[in-house]
């Protein structure tokens, strides 16, 4: 795993260079639907709900997540004749979302699947793919597929407006950056080792995917039960699990419009007695948390990308503390399917 997390900014170049090429095709593909759905399932359905704001917040397109089993179980037929569908699957050969992908071409849907893998099924049925150029990923836990997906679905910006998102080249040396910060990625899993009363990951915005994904990090790479949460949710009932056994994960952009409730939001949380560890954001947001794992200055849009770095780093850092093998979580396959059906 941490391997491979130091892979990320080559991974990400190489992803760039694959897919950039193929935006006025996408664009073409999209030009006469009017909404987006996108499917996928775990770290997949995290990279999913980051197209979703990149379509709704940056490219005023309304989009949503696909429940596959509407598909694959209640088999409704539904008009998606006005509807790109954006399928994510690392390996491509989930067969629920597969089959979902199918289904949404049947239902009159233009089709995108976002995968790491050429030839896979979710590609052969695609009318375009997006296939990320991240190479063999071996640790269960993704990582460099995670941050590549990120890429490719960012890439809805450009082919809905024509419009980069801003520091898109750059974000190579970016993402090397943000792996540099292993010092205080260290520091945070030690804080977070030392809590034994629970963790819960928050954000809000174009970087709340990258809270749940890191959630999910924390959860199979270190056997803890871990909730990923808007801080708007968090500001409802789960704050009263807070006290000085719990930790909190802020994840933030390093600028955008939500960055100063949040901060405003954190600088609550010491209060409650619980850990505050940051994960990006900028100075004001920092000076809540201890410790505050700093991130590249970026544009909001792909602040996504390096923060999901950093809580890599983090994920990997506390196994390692907590005496554990991040690369093979217990009870885990690195292809999950979520029932036994086939494609």
């Amino acid at each position: 795993m941490a391997r491979e997390i130091a892979e990320q900014p080559e991974a990400v170049a190489r992803t760039l260079d694959a897919l950039l090429p193929l935006v006025p095709e996408l664009a073409a593909l999209a030009r006469p639907r009017r909404r987006v759905l996108l499917a996928g399932r775990g770290t997949s359905d995290n990279a999913a709900v980051y197209g979703r704001y990149v379509c709704e917040a940056l490219a005023g397109v309304p989009a949503a997540l696909a429940a596959p089993s509407v598909a694959t179980h209640y088999g409704a037929r539904l008009d998606l004749s006005d509807t790109l569908v954006v399928s994510l699957s690392q390996s491509g050969s989930t067969g629920e979302i597969v089959e979902t992908q199918r289904w949404a071409r049947d239902c009159g849907a233009a089709t995108l699947a976002v995968t790491n893998t050429a030839g896979s099924p979710l590609t052969e049925e695609a009318d375009l793919a997006f296939v990320t150029e991240a190479g063999p990923e071996r640790a269960v836990p993704a990582t460099k597929t995670f941050t590549t997906a990120l890429v490719a679905v960012g890439l809805l910006l450009p082919a809905l407006t024509g419009r980069e998102p801003e520091g898109l080249r750059a974000l190579p040396d970016a993402v090397a950056e943000a792996v540099g910060r292993g010092g205080a990625a260290e520091r945070a899993a030690s804080v977070l080792a030392a809590r034994r009363g629970g963790t819960v990951v928050t954000g809000r915005g174009l970087t709340f995917p990258v809270a749940l994904e890191t959630g999910l990090k924390l959860e199979e790479t270190c056997l803890r039960p871990v909730r990923g949460l808007s801080y708007a949710d968090l500001q409802h009932g789960p704050r009263a699990v807070l006290d000085g056994t719990t930790a909190v994960v802020v994840v933030a952009p390093t600028e955008g419009p939500v960055l100063p409730d949040l901060t405003a939001f954190t600088a609550s949380l010491p209060a409650t007695g619980a850990a505050v560890v940051g994960l990006g954001g900028d100075e004001a947001l920092g000076a809540h948390c201890d410790p505050w794992v700093r991130g590249p200055v970026l544009g909001e849009a792909l602040s996504a990308v390096t923060t999901a770095v950093l809580g890599q780093l983090v994920a990997e850092r506390l196994a390692a503390e907590l005496g554990l093998d991040p690369d093979a979580p217990r009870g885990l396959r690195k292809v999950t399917q979520t029932e036994a059906r086939t494609a």
